[in-house]
């Protein structure tokens, strides 16, 4: 398996344009929150589960998981939020480690994109290197009511049931600063692409 960089950050910090930066110097990005999502589409293969678990309730007309009502349900009572991952979380697991071994030949490292990655200690002892992207809670906040079109009081509530940015901050070997525009992520991503290049390089060195 290639060397692994856990690339993790609070809701709305921009996890997504880092990963996307990353896949634009060719390297294999695995997102655990595209794997949840497959996972729960209609047809999806963790959705007979989930419907057993939690009744029909909890799935769309076209059979897909509900996330509103899920989110509901969740942020409702902590211990919902355990039986979803409970089924949730070895899939997720078995496809990422899936996709990391399909990538080890043809992407000299890969990034494991974990939201939740400082919450759970199974993921930290996955990857090599853990990288941070980080920003002001405020910016958090503005960055998910535009794109979501949730309100402050719901943003909050994700933010509750998240690592809190010191703890992510704690666990980071690489801090991603990513409060100001998007233009200026490009050059952090491209040193710290030639840094993971030369680490995951068998004789510690990379021709450029």
């Amino acid at each position: 398996m290639s060397y692994v960089v856990g690339l993790t950050g609070g809701i709305g910090s921009g996890k997504s344009a880092v990963a996307d930066l990353f896949a634009q110097h060719g390297i294999a990005v695995i997102d655990t929150d595209a794997i949840a999502h497959a996972l729960t589409v209609a047809g999806g293969a963790a959705m007979p589960a989930i419907r057993a678990e939690f009744g029909d309730a909890v799935a769309s007309v076209d059979g897909a998981l509900d996330r509103a009502v899920m989110r509901t349900r969740v942020f409702a009572d902590p211990a919902v939020r355990k039986r979803l991952e409970a089924i949730l979380h070895p899939m997720i697991r078995d496809e990422g480690e899936r996709q990391l071994l399909a990538s080890s030949a043809s992407s000299p490292y890969a990034i494991l994109m974990v939201p939740l990655l400082v919450e759970s200690g199974d993921y930290r002892k996955r990857v090599n290197r853990i990288a941070v992207v980080d920003c002001a809670e405020t910016t958090q906040v503005a960055r998910v009511m535009r794109r979501n079109g949730l309100s402050s009081g719901e943003i909050q509530r994700m933010l509750a049931a998240q690592a809190t940015r010191a703890d992510r901050l704690a666990v980071a070997d690489d801090v991603i600063e990513n409060d100001g525009a998007l233009a200026d992520l490009p050059p952090r991503i491209e040193r710290l692409h030639r840094e993971y290049l030369t680490y995951s390089h068998p004789e510690g060195r990379v021709l450029y």
